[in-house]
């Protein structure tokens, strides 16, 4: 049993565990073991406690023993380093925050702390969430468990990697531009990006906050759904999150897709989509009309301005986010500054990476004087255009299903050199964060060269429950998402 602990989805752990078939320290251990073989190849986690994570897990198992219950009690979640769990490290992939310490829990851990959850380590970034690889960590790449030659993508490419190889049973990401679904995506596993306001900011490090989400990678819909129960509602710390009654997410896990009308984006699928991708998709519209879906073609006209909107914003939010790390009061300082613009400059220069520094110059001049209007406040009216245009959309359907990513993984490497070639691989994805809405990937199938393939499900603001309706039904009649990497599978290096 122990040996398969590792292959679990949430629920099924929790099954396990309630029934008194297996212990939390069991599983635990399960996932430490399994890190141990596979991680060196992977490299998806940044840092692990193993012995707290024990700990943990021992006074978990005697808990319920004393008959305590919690939804999660003693099962192990992996978090990227951008959340901030109390006593853990959180860099956000940086060297200007190595050495720093958490003293709190994010919003969103503590509750999923509150049902009993154990947080087992921290999973490796694009630094500061700034990329779609997870090449820019100053602790190195991830690589995926499909074909280590490939990226997991980003900026969550350490939380979907360590997902997909078993070697944890789900873990939360963030998605400012696609970060949770496109890593999803590339890694063949579940990624939900929810309403903007949704699930609380607080304890999230910035990056755009206009953009910003917390996510969950996971092994299918029906686990998105329990975390997303548990961490959704509104938290008086973080001013813009949203007021809404509690939700049971899990009751939208319904199998068939009677009544509901899904449309097609026809900008994303225009373009350069590589064959492999355009068919698995395809036969995915064939799954939804065999549900019952009905299935038209909507048009999104602003698709082609998303790119330049989304990063104009997105710097410029990073711009005066990330002017607090000056070498001051936590992190990173240089060792060597005469007077304290010197001291600023260096730390900076030093201990932000060439990505980060990239954004930040990109966010500084379009913020400046007499560029101002003409990039930022352009920008966020055709951001206006974006989000009206979805909603011209959900008049005639109640979802949208489209590709992911116009790709599958590419090679470690290829786009590192090329940034706006690795900005454009976002195009299917960034509209859902302009416009505030909820998005879901799952995987749809694989290349020809045995990359998984992710289909997106978007749906309008506060339309989580269709999301999960139309993934769950799907997942109920395919397959796709139980396949596993021959690395995960016991095969060895893909």
């Amino acid at each position: 049993m122990s040996a398969c602990l590792s292959k679990l989805t949430l629920r099924e752990a929790v099954h396990h565990l309630e029934a008194g078939e297996c212990g939390s320290l069991e599983l635990v251990d399960a996932l430490l073991a399994s890190i141990a073989e596979r991680d060196p190849l992977i490299r998806g986690y940044l840092h692990l406690d193993p012995e707290q994570a024990r700990e943990e897990a021992r006074a978990a198992d005697q808990a319920r023993a004393a008959g305590r219950r919690g939804r999660l009690l003693g099962v192990p979640i992996a978090v990227k380093d951008v959340l901030n769990v109390r006593g853990q490290p959180c860099t956000c992939g940086s060297r200007i925050l190595r050495g720093y310490r958490s003293p709190y829990d994010a919003t969103v851990i503590a509750r999923l702390r509150a049902e009993g959850a154990i947080f087992l380590g921290r999973t490796n970034m694009d630094e500061f969430a700034m990329g779609s690889t997870t090449e820019n960590s100053a602790g190195g790449p991830t690589r995926n468990p499909w074909n280590l030659e490939r990226v997991p993508g980003g900026s969550s490419g350490g939380s979907a990697a360590v997902v997909a190889a078993d070697e944890a049973l789900a873990a939360l990401g963030s998605d400012t531009g696609g970060s949770v679904r496109q890593p999803a995506a590339f890694c063949g596993c579940t990624g939900l990006k929810p309403t903007y306001g949704l699930l609380s900011r607080y304890g999230l490090v910035a990056y755009a906050s206009s953009l910003d989400q917390v996510g969950t990678l996971t092994k299918d819909v029906a686990d998105a759904a329990l975390l997303l129960t548990i961490m959704a509602g509104r938290d008086p710390r973080d001013s813009t999150s949203l007021d809404v009654p509690p939700t049971d997410y899990t009751e939208a896990l319904i199998p068939d897709l009677r009544g509901i009308r899904l449309g097609l984006p026809k900008e994303y699928f225009e373009g350069a989509i590589e064959e492999g991708v355009k068919r698995a998709i395809e036969s995915a519209l064939e799954v939804f009309r065999a549900l019952g879906a009905e299935v038209r073609e909507v048009t999104l006209p602003h698709t082609p301005l998303a790119i330049p909107t989304y990063y104009l914003i997105s710097c410029a939010e990073a711009s005066t986010n990330l002017a607090r790390y000056d070498g001051v009061r936590y992190g990173y300082r240089t060792p060597d500054a005469a007077d304290v613009d010197t001291l600023h400059e260096r730390t900076r220069a030093e201990g932000f990476g060439r990505e980060v520094k990239r954004r930040i110059i990109l966010g500084t001049y379009a913020l400046s004087r007499g560029y101002y209007e003409a990039y930022y406040g352009r920008a966020q009216r055709v951001r206006t255009l974006i989000r009206r245009d979805f909603e011209a959309a959900f008049q005639s359907c109640d979802a949208l299903v489209a590709p992911t990513t116009p790709t599958a993984a590419y090679r470690l490497g290829e786009r590192l050199d090329d940034p706006l070639q690795m900005y454009l691989g976002d195009i299917f994805t960034v509209t859902a964060n302009l416009a505030g809405i909820g998005g879901l990937t799952i995987p749809c199938g694989f290349t020809p060269e045995g990359l998984p393939v992710g289909l997106q499900i978007l749906a309008p603001a506060l339309g989580e429950r269709v999301l999960i309706r139309v993934g769950h039904a799907y997942q109920s009649a395919t397959e796709w998402h139980r396949r596993r990497p021959p690395l995960a599978a016991g095969g060895g290096r893909p």
